[in-house]
């Protein structure tokens, strides 16, 4: 298959608002890919590579050569070119890329190049997500999308998930389960204004009594063991084993042979209580131990010696993680039908340094992948991830930097702007985030960066109110950074309806 069938078929994704639409487009490129390029496609379909770093930036892709007069790239030609970029490393790394780069794009069409360049960069934006993917490999298939959504989010990849749909059909899709090394998506927490609200809604029509975890400020860790071999990733299935020894060492000293457990790390003061989040995520990007130690603490457990827990209740998961892991490695629980003693429980966490609480249906399974009623998170002050779109130059005392930043929430495949903020930036804040949204830079009037759409940010509100400013109709009030989020992607980010759902 040519490289101009899959760009055509992006730009005729992008081009269009439906949904179905937009699904029927990617059906029809599916159906006529040959078995041995699915994978490459449906990534490509995705707006991602399956090659996660290639080494090429966006300076790298700013001048592009003369294009080719006409198609005659190939599919698994340019993957191998981006498995060799990849590859690249050691002396003479920046010559080797950048003859591969230029013989690649010097071969390229120019839509071709446009469409290479963004794909690349992450700047794919075509409207077309994971589940518009997923929904077009089950129209292929004829098989039920729910049966490509679960088997996406057991292989921890929709991509996965859509070979296995449109080579082997719906008995292989049912037969996709959890394997231990292999991440699967982590199970995501709805949110409640308040603790009684939240046991209310993970209790369900029967209440009774629920799960009340402490909420850590620290990074998600899901770690697979099997034999001596251990494995950490972050939420968005980054390995990071390699900077977290004291994580491995933790889990290593477990009494079991296989288990896969899920929980947070982070970094803590003398005194035991956590250390600000920037710190904890500051360390994990190092490789290898250093004085500061992180410490691992976990919720869950989903696989124990051959036996996979993930479908168990998770009042039975409790009790198996209890008699497994040593209460100093166990993130603290009260188990109470109370909301009042639900609540006295959370005072206690603020106050010890942490940020809320998780409130959970001890009936529920783990849903990889998905936030609905059973796992509630309550914090004392409304918190929202959001997508950077823009920022305005600085001025006064900021002068030089980047400050104002403009911040968007999901609405379907798009981004909508909900407010701007430049409040809860320190100076190391303000340096940072001036040299990343460079890096992400799509223009500059002079006054306000518009930049790719790639990086989140947790913002503290005291609410939100109508306003015909922007196009979801509502305005952010008192917004003030709290953090960047590494850890998650734009999909992630929260979306319009819960944004509005703060109306007072």
């Amino acid at each position: 298959m040519l490289l101009h069938e899959v760009v055509e078929t992006s730009t005729q994704v992008a081009s269009t608002r439906a949904r179905h639409a937009k699904r029927d487009a990617m059906a029809d490129l599916l159906g006529r890919t040959p078995e041995g390029e699915v994978e490459v496609v449906a990534s490509w379909l995705g707006g991602s590579l399956l090659q996660r770093r290639t080494g090429v930036g966006w300076r790298s892709l700013q001048e592009l050569p003369q294009p080719a007069d006409r198609p005659s790239l190939e599919v698994l030609v340019v993957n191998r070119t981006l498995d060799a970029l990849s590859a690249v490393s050691g002396p003479g790394s920046v010559a080797r890329r950048t003859a591969l780069l230029g013989d690649l794009l010097g071969r390229a069409t120019a839509e071709e190049q446009r469409w290479l360049r963004s794909v690349m960069t992450g700047e794919v934006r075509q409207g077309a997500l994971d589940a518009v993917l997923i929904e077009a490999a089950a129209l292929v298939a004829d098989v039920p999308a729910a049966a490509v959504r679960r088997a996406a989010m057991m292989a921890g990849s929709p991509v996965t998930a859509v070979v296995v749909a449109l080579r082997d059909g719906l008995e292989a899709l049912d037969a996709v389960g959890l394997e231990v090394m292999r991440p699967i998506l982590p199970m995501l927490a709805s949110s409640a204004p308040d603790v009684a609200t939240g046991v209310a809604k993970a209790a369900g029509p029967a209440q009774g009594a629920v799960a009340v975890d402490v909420k850590l400020d620290g990074i998600r860790v899901q770690v697979h063991r099997s034999g001596e071999d251990v494995r950490v990733v972050t939420r968005t299935l980054d390995d990071i084993t390699s900077r977290l020894p004291e994580v491995v060492a933790v889990v290593r000293a477990l009494p079991v042979t296989s288990v896969v457990l899920d929980g947070e790390a982070l970094l803590l003061e003398a005194d035991g209580r956590p250390r600000p989040f920037q710190e904890t995520s500051s360390r994990t990007a190092r490789q290898g131990a250093t004085d500061l130690a992180v410490t691992p603490w976990f919720f869950d457990v989903l696989h124990v010696d051959g036996e996979d827990l993930h479908d168990r209740p998770l009042g039975e998961r409790l009790e198996r993680l209890a008699a497994l892991v040593p209460e100093a490695h166990r993130v603290a629980r009260l188990v109470t039908g109370d909301p009042e003693a639900a609540a006295a429980f959370a005072r206690e966490a603020v106050a010890a340094g942490h940020e809320g609480v998780v409130i959970k249906s001890l009936g529920s399974t783990y849903e990889a992948g998905r936030r609905g009623a059973s796992w509630v998170k309550v914090k004392p002050v409304h918190t929202l991830d959001l997508v950077v779109v823009a920022v305005e130059h600085g001025s006064g005392r900021r002068r030089g930097w980047l400050s104002n930043i403009h911040l968007a929430a999901r609405s379907g495949d798009d981004l909508v702007m909900v407010g701007k903020t430049f409040k809860g930036m320190t100076d190391e804040m303000l340096a940072w985030q001036t040299e990343r949204f460079r890096s992400l830079e799509t223009g500059d009037d002079g006054w306000v960066v518009t930049v790719r759409p790639e990086q989140v940010v947790e913002v503290a509100v005291d609410g939100v109110q109508r306003s015909t400013r922007y196009g979801g109709g509502v305005a952010l009030r008192f917004a003030r950074v709290v953090r960047y989020r590494e850890d998650k992607t734009p999909t992630e980010a929260d979306t319009i309806e819960t944004v509005r759902s703060l109306l007072a």
